[in-house]
C-alpha cells in the first residue's frame, strides 16, 4: 500500500528537498511536475539503505538540479510506502 504527497516549492529549493526526502527513506518514487507535466520521475528501491540509494540516484540529482535552475516553481510528488 501506498500513499501520495505532493510539495510546491520553488526552483531555489528542488534538489535539497528531493535529498531530504530521498534520506527520509520509505519513498518509492520522486516525481518533478512542472506545468502539470512529469518532468523527471525517480524510481527508489525499497528497504536499500539510504548510501545505497544516494548513490543510485547520484546522475538523477544532477539532472535535477540542472531542472531546477531552470524553473521558478515546481511541485514535488512522492509516493511513499505506507508502514503497516
Amino acid at each position: 500500500m501506498s500513499k501520495s504527497e505532493k510539495y510546491t516549492v520553488s526552483g531555489a529549493e528542488v534538489l535539497e528537498k528531493v535529498k531530504q526526502l530521498i534520506h527520509e527513506g520509505n519513498i518509492r518514487r520522486v516525481r518533478l511536475i512542472h506545468d502539470k507535466k512529469t518532468v523527471i520521475e525517480i524510481p527508489l528501491t525499497i528497504g536499500a539503505p539510504v548510501a545505497v540509494v544516494t548513490i543510485m540516484a547520484a546522475p538523477l540529482l544532477a539532472a535535477v538540479g540542472a531542472f531546477a535552475a531552470l524553473v521558478t516553481e515546481c511541485t514535488i510528488e512522492v509516493e511513499k510506502v505506507e508502514e503497516k
